[in-house]
């Protein structure tokens, strides 16, 4: 078998060489993610991203943002990749709620410690930033190497940033914010601390990564027996009523609900694909010559993301399938 480190050599060569930018502050004039926020249910609005992985063309935002006005303040979700993402996703809420009723926004939430959930953080001077206790000492050990990949990733887009993480830790429960009752539920599988926000008042789950739609999963964080066992409990919240709408981090926001559907399906064949091909002996490079299912074939993040799991999964599975049988 070859080894791990010769494959990440091999994938490091594969991808674009880009100059490092300096982290100076950003030229605002020239950086427009045309954030457009669109109303999913009352008082409810969701700025999507692109469905495609991250990249210069799209400034490395590809993360569905939201936020709630609930008649007493506003609650914010997720704050981008950037900065300049987070000044502008603050201007575009101002700028929607000031043709409806101007309300001060009293919290923002990351809902774990990935860097598009936090690195608009920036922007939110002045206002409570939350999130679980486990994602921000997630977002603390690791926000300067996020930083120093989305920089060498989307360059100019990234001038200015600095890793932010959430300054307080919340506990999950219930609340009442104006016409709104929401419930904040903390999860596991696609980090070890995922929190989600259930909108009672509307229907509406924000399911934060634990849900991909149309798109392949991200697993650097990930605990695939968990996910699929939090992804079983959403879909039973889904049958019992508790919600009507799913808003993933990734994905179609339309196609949210299909995607607990389509998440499973990716994380039982995943591991079953390399469980397998352990067990016949197949070494990584050839895991990574073959094609996927067809039902897989058109999601966005493809061939990247699986290829990133694969790397990140596949020697264990190779590990236990090498170990002797127990008598």
């Amino acid at each position: 078998m070859k080894t791990l480190n010769t494959l990440f050599i091999a994938l490091a060569c594969c991808m674009p060489a880009m100059a490092q930018p300096t982290r100076t502050a950003p030229d605002t004039a020239r950086l427009d993610y045309r954030l457009q926020p669109r109303q999913i249910a009352p008082g409810t609005w969701v700025i999507e991203g692109a469905v495609a992985d991250f990249l210069p063309a799209n400034g490395c935002n590809i993360i569905n943002t939201a936020f709630i006005a609930t008649g007493d303040g506003v609650i914010v979700i997720n704050t981008g990749p950037s900065r300049v993402y987070g000044e502008q996703q603050r201007r575009a809420i101002t700028a929607t709620l000031a043709a409806v009723t101007p309300q001060p926004v009293r919290r923002v939430l990351n809902l774990n410690l990935h860097p598009d959930y936090f690195f608009g953080n920036q922007a939110w001077d002045g206002v409570p930033t939350q999130a679980l206790a486990g994602s921000i000492a997630g977002m603390q050990a690791e926000g300067e190497s996020y930083a120093d990949n989305l920089y060498r990733l989307c360059g100019g887009w990234m001038r200015g940033t600095q890793a932010t993480p959430a300054r307080q830790a919340l506990e999950p429960g219930s609340f009442t914010l104006g016409d709104h009752h929401l419930e904040l539920r903390r999860l596991q599988g696609h980090t070890g601390d995922d929190l989600v926000l259930l909108d009672h008042s509307t229907g509406v789950l924000f399911a934060g990564g634990l849900v991909f739609a149309d798109r392949v999963p991200t697993t650097p964080h990930a605990d695939p027996a968990q996910w699929l066992h939090t992804l079983d409990l959403l879909a039973q919240w889904q049958r019992q009523g508790q919600f009507k709408q799913l808003v993933p981090s990734h994905g179609p926001v339309d196609q949210g609900l299909l995607g607990i559907a389509q998440t499973r399906d990716w994380l039982r064949w995943l591991t079953g694909w390399m469980q397998d091909s352990a067990q016949q002996g197949l070494d990584l490079s050839e895991l990574l010559r073959m094609p996927v299912p067809e039902r897989f074939a058109g999601w966005a993040a493809q061939p990247a993301e699986l290829h990133r799991s694969l790397a990140q999964w596949y020697p264990a599975y190779e590990r236990r399938a090498l170990q002797p049988a127990q008598p």
